[in-house]
């Protein structure tokens, strides 16, 4: 087999499990050198449509395919009166790519789908491109129905012979190339997070009085844990480096802390002071006058009882 042709026709990804996912047309031609006939011997006839099934197809695979296709295969297939075979399939494929996402939502990623035979070695079966990079970038654009929140950039390969458990293969190795869509990101998720912290940061003209401010402050640093919550949920556990994204909302959400921490300690001091001055006017009232004169009185009364006391025991 020497020629083949890869054209796309949606992308997708899932970060979490790291999955590419793909709609693709595969079209492969080869020579089958015992099929061949003279289209004057038979009215003309230069090529037929018959099953698939009928004749010789080979055993291509896709070495990053974790599910099978899902798409219904083509049942007929074209045999030109030189012998040449041409066939076409559609492909759902769910292949396995790893994410980097630490620019997350400004990334780029780059995903490989190596196209190779099952058993048949490069001295049986080669494996080459029919046309070049730039015209199959051409007709995936042209033929691009849905892109998802993915752009398609640009797509190369090459052709390598590889070692597979001892047999020498033949493969294509086609890297895709895609951007974000980061609009909707920094609309749904970053902007709110900058919305937190100037709310937060306007929360110091609340006043102290009134636990009315240190409500807000938790009310607007349970909402930024929230956010981290859905962060976790699209970002993939096996990422080699924190992404960018995951420092900011760390970053704003120690912030929010700190301003936390620092409305509590203020409350506590203005407490602490108002009891203070609380007790200093309850001991200045106890060293005024009317104050003083209250024991005086007392045992002056005190005095005169016992005199008179005395006096009427007296002879």
């Amino acid at each position: 087999m020497k020629l083949f042709t890869l054209m796309f026709f949606s992308l997708s990804q899932q970060e979490k499990e790291q999955q590419f996912i793909a709609y693709i047309w595969v079209d492969v031609s080869w020579f089958d050198e015992f099929i061949s006939w003279d289209p004057t011997e038979l009215c003309g006839i230069s090529s037929v449509s018959i099953p698939a099934k009928s004749v010789w197809t080979p055993d291509l695979t896709i070495a990053e395919m974790t599910e099978k296709d899902k798409a219904a295969q083509s049942p007929y297939l074209i045999i030109m009166n030189n012998g040449r075979v041409w066939l076409r399939n559609d492909m759902v494929v769910v292949s396995s790519c790893k994410m980097q996402v630490f620019k997350f939502p400004f990334d780029t990623q780059r995903c490989n789908l190596t196209f190779k035979s099952v058993i048949h070695s490069d001295n049986q079966m080669r494996l080459e491109q029919l046309s070049a990079d730039k015209g199959i970038e051409k007709w995936s654009l042209e033929m691009m129905k849905t892109q998802s929140e993915w752009i398609f950039k640009n797509m190369t390969y090459i052709k390598e012979t590889v070692d597979n458990f001892g047999v020498n293969q033949s493969t294509i190795v086609y890297t895709i190339t895609m951007k974000r869509r980061s609009v909707l990101y920094i609309i749904n998720f970053i902007l709110p997070i900058v919305l937190f912290l100037f709310l937060d940061l306007a929360s110091f003209l609340i006043s102290d009085s009134g636990g009315e401010k240190l409500s807000f402050k938790v009310t607007v640093l349970l909402a930024v844990t929230v956010m981290q919550l859905i962060l976790n949920e699209i970002l993939p556990s096996t990422s080699e480096k924190i992404p960018l994204i995951a420092m900011y909302c760390i970053g704003t959400f120690g912030l929010m802390m700190l301003s936390l921490l620092e409305t509590i300690l203020v409350m506590y001091l203005m407490e602490k002071d108002s009891a203070s001055q609380n007790r200093e006017t309850d001991k200045g009232r106890c060293l005024s006058e009317d104050c003083e004169d209250k024991p005086c009185k007392g045992k002056f009364h005190k005095c005169l009882q016992a005199a008179s006391s005395y006096h009427d025991l007296s002879p």
